[in-house]
Parts: structure tokens; sequence; C-alpha cells
């Protein structure tokens, strides 16, 4: 509503107080009616606008406005199996979900990064992997898998003997991270005849390639470790060999690190998860590291007499999600030409973790608490037709796809 002209102003009276002549009265006069009349002009051109194109406010709001010049106020954390891929197979339109987080050149307009309890490969390797099946630009940096927090591990250990667990390169993972002296289990278990019983019924283990093929041959070969106490274990991947990772683990447990020799103080045991299970190829989840974890507890316990103590990492431990948020921040750094972001400073409004499995991925974001906000995928772990009844998620979708769609419409990117 437009103010009347303050018609007492420009009474006679108060022209004879002031003193001013009637040129300075028209003046005046003219120069106010040229205001109103470009008030009333910007009002109709505004009302014009919304009567011709009432799509105009919802396409370009001022929150989208804001998101243009200024630095996402929100991020995206991925699980990868079961949710982007089934082995290496992409699903629920993985691709073109995440190409919707770049703009035209290629990009990156929104954070994000991938948040897995899997793992066995360093993260640039991780990377160029994923890089290549979805078909975008990814950095190790937003590769955040199960074994990623052990790089915190690296000054207490970093010149002590440790044995890495697990499928894929774990070793070369350890080693990344800084530990110099560092040994594959494969590599470990071949310097000790006999200590797995049932190695001459595997036909796909060779000891002699074993150690032609090791990265840490030199180490082994300077060093006996079957004279050197092991310091740590980490279980880095899944186990390939249950039977003789189970034995020989309990060996180095028992002993104090020393395979063979008398009962001794338990050496550190670290996990990278805890997965009781996961979804890969086939069509019924298969048993991850936490099924294996269970199995070695039983056996320990049942031939020592103190329990195993053990620590894991991963998912649905609020530490993971607190590590993810501060990696979006720099994530987010990365993106930006000039440095209008810091790190200290910047808080996201909300987070979003996709994921498929209910106790896992959407436990470990309610545990989170605020800013984080959880979305399930029925392409993995659960295919459930309503909200999972123990952890419910904040939003349930068929695909990743739906679950991107929904992030971009609620945060108003295009």
């Amino acid at each position: 509503m437009l103010c009347p002209i303050n018609q007492s102003a420009y009474t006679v009276e108060n022209r004879q107080e002031a003193g001013i002549g009637l040129r300075s009265i028209l003046q005046l006069w003219i120069k106010e009616t040229m205001r109103i009349l470009q008030i009333l002009t910007r009002k109709l051109s505004s009302s014009q606008i919304r009567s011709t194109a009432p799509s105009l406010s919802s396409t370009f709001s001022s929150r989208q406005l804001h998101s243009l010049s200024n630095p996402a106020s929100f991020g995206i954390a991925f699980d990868i199996d079961g949710v982007l891929l089934r082995g290496s197979i992409p699903i629920g339109g993985s691709p073109p979900a995440l190409k919707r987080l770049y703009d035209d050149s290629g990009t990156l307009k929104v954070p994000y990064v991938f948040l897995t309890n899997g793992g066995g490969v360093p993260e640039s390797k991780r990377a160029k992997e994923l890089a290549r099946l979805l078909d975008v630009n990814i950095l190790p940096l937003q590769v955040i898998q199960g074994h990623t927090p052990f790089k915190q591990l690296t000054r207490r250990f970093e010149d002590e003997l440790v044995v890495a667990v697990g499928k894929g390169e774990p070793a070369e993972v350890m080693s990344e991270y800084g530990f110099k002296t560092v040994l594959s289990i494969d590599e470990y278990a071949s310097y000790f005849d006999n200590i797995d019983p049932l190695a001459q019924c595997k036909k796909w283990t060779d000891k002699q390639d074993v150690n032609q093929n090791s990265k840490s041959k030199h180490f082994a070969l300077s060093n006996d470790p079957c004279s050197q106490r092991v310091q740590a274990v980490f279980v880095v991947s899944d186990s390939v060999d249950w039977s003789r990772d189970i034995q020989v683990l309990c060996d180095i447990l028992r002993t104090g690190g020393l395979p063979g020799k008398e009962i001794a103080h338990q050496p550190p045991l670290f996990f990278a998860n805890d997965d009781l299970a996961y979804q890969a190829l086939f069509p019924s989840e298969r048993l991850g590291m936490g099924a294996f974890r269970i199995a070695l507890e039983s056996v320990f316990n049942a031939i020592h007499p103190a329990a195993l103590k053990y620590t894991s990492y991963g998912k649905p431990s609020p530490f993971v999600f607190k590590n993810a948020e501060t990696v979006l921040t720099h994530v987010l750094q990365s993106s930006q030409d000039n440095n209008q972001v810091d790190g200290r400073e910047q808080l996201f409004k909300t987070l979003y973790m996709i994921g498929d499995n209910p106790a896992v991925d959407i436990k470990g974001a309610r545990q989170a608490g605020n800013p984080w906000f959880s979305i399930l995928t029925r392409t993995g772990v659960f295919k459930g037709k309503e909200n999972h009844d123990d952890c419910p998620a904040d939003l349930v979708v068929d695909t990743v796809e739906e679950a991107v769609d929904y992030i971009l419409s609620k945060e108003c990117v295009s």
C-alpha cells in the first residue's frame, strides 16, 4: 500500500514559517509526484511478471539465488554397495543421479562423499574405480572407507610390526597411511611352516608366489617376522580365508604377537567395520566383517582365559559421521575457485545419508543427530514396502536417483 502525501507539510502556514517560496513548493510537489509514479511503475511491473509467469518465483526462489552466489549449505553421503553399485554394476540410476551434482563443465556444485564400510584398496585407487564405473570426476578425498580412520593410528604404530588382514591390498593400504613395517596376513603366514594345517588342501595359495609378489619383501628378508612380536592387527577388509585367518590370528593374539610361543598379553586388534551382512551380486545378503569378528571372538574366547579385546570402526559409529562432515567441508573448499569457505566456520544446514542398510546407514545417521537426514533405498539390504521398524529413516525411496531428485528439489537446485 502506498503512503499518501503528507498534505500538512505543504500548508500556507508552514510555507510562511519556513520562508519557502511558491517555486520551491512546486519543485517539491513535482519531485514527490515523480517518486510516487516510480513506485507505481515498479508495483505494476512486478504484478505483470507474476501474472504472466507464475512459475518464475518457484524456479528462481531467493533460496536458489543465494545458492548460486554462496557455497552449498548441504552435503550428501552415499553408501556404495547396494545403493550405487551391486558388485561392479551401477544400480538405481546412479550415474545420471551423480552427474546432476556437477555443472555443465564438470565442476562439482554439490559437495558429496562416498561413506562406505567396504575397502581393501587405497582411497586413491577406489576413487579411480568409482569414477570409471559411475562416469563422473571423483577425488580420493571424497572416498571414506571403513579403514580410513586407521590413518589416525599411524603415529602409534608407525615403526612397529603390524599385520593387515583382508581381501584386496590390505598391506598397501596401511603403507599408504604411513605404516612402515606392515605385512599382509598372506605374507605373514607364509613365513611359518605348517601354521595353517589345511594349506595343502587350498589350491589357490602358493607360498613362493606370495613372497615374490610381496611389496614388503625387503622388510621380511631383513627382519625375520618369526622372531619379532606383532604389535597390532588390523582387519582392513573381509577375510578371504576364514579358517587360516582365525587360526593365525588366534596364534598372534594369544601369544602377545609371537605364534608358537607362550601365552602373553593380547596385542591391539582393530576392525574396519562390524557389518554382519551386506548386499553383493547374490540375491540375499552375504556375511560381512562383523560375522568374521563373531567367529574369531567365539573361537578365541573358547581357547583363551581372557575375552577378546578389539576396537571396531565404520558406520554406525557417530565418529564416522562427524568425520564425514569434516571431509565434506574440505570437499566444498576444493570445489570453490576462491577461498570463500572457511573449513572451521562452515556449518551445513543439512547432511543427507543415503544408504540401504537400516542397522548401519540409517542407525548411524540417526545417532549422529542434527544436521543428518537419513534416506533409505530399496536396492540393497532393505527391500521392505514400508519404513524399517527398528531403524526408521526420515525418507524411504526406491532408488538413489529418487533420493537425489528429492534432495535437489528440497534444496532448490536445478
